[in-house]
């Protein structure tokens, strides 16, 4: 019989991270120990109001990150101050569960966020309240898969962690467990 691919993080979700929250938070079950619902990543290109070619770049960039075929989101109401219309393209998202979803946060963990210019942890304030926590990065060429001569603009994303934890001392424990390097105090 083959064996099927496990994602790394995946193991060690099920193998050290359940054990090391339900004795840390005392829950009586492990189907209490929160878990990563999802990962959205959302790329905002205010430029793509005069460029539509802006667009298909970040939507090719984007899908050469996650390994998931990115949309365009597109603006609902007119701004004239922006030039802006309703129905423009205005920027990427892409949403991943799953596999994909812990193998985009082993290769962020792993090879992205190390490649940031004087990185000493990522911001712990990101968090919403209800367990979900939200990370900026200013520069998409920070991800090995981006090749540095074919970009046209660097542009920043917003990496947002949906997690099933209620509070975000929880969401902490579970992102740290993961091995985020949260900036230390």
């Amino acid at each position: 019989m083959a064996t099927t691919y496990q994602p790394r993080l995946k193991d060690k979700y099920s193998a050290e991270v359940i054990p090391a929250l339900q004795k840390k938070f005392q829950y009586s079950s492990p189907m209490q120990v929160p878990k990563l619902k999802k990962i959205c990543i959302n790329q905002g290109i205010g430029d793509a109001v005069s460029d539509k070619k802006m667009i298909e770049s970040a939507v090719k960039e984007m899908t050469t990150i996650t390994g998931q075929k990115a949309v365009p989101t597109y603006s609902t109401k007119d701004i004239s101050n922006f030039k802006l219309r309703k129905g423009v393209a205005i920027g990427v998202r892409v949403t991943l569960r799953g596999d994909k979803m812990y193998e985009f946060l082993d290769r962020l963990i792993a090879s992205a966020l190390p490649r940031i210019r004087d990185f000493k942890g990522v911001n712990d304030k990101g968090f919403d309240g209800r367990g979900n926590y939200t990370l900026g990065v200013t520069e998409q060429i920070i991800f090995p898969e981006i090749d540095i001569d074919k970009v046209s603009k660097i542009q920043g994303m917003d990496i947002t962690f949906v997690t099933s934890a209620d509070t975000d001392k929880e969401a902490h424990a579970l992102l740290t467990e993961f091995g985020i390097p949260f900036k230390k105090k």
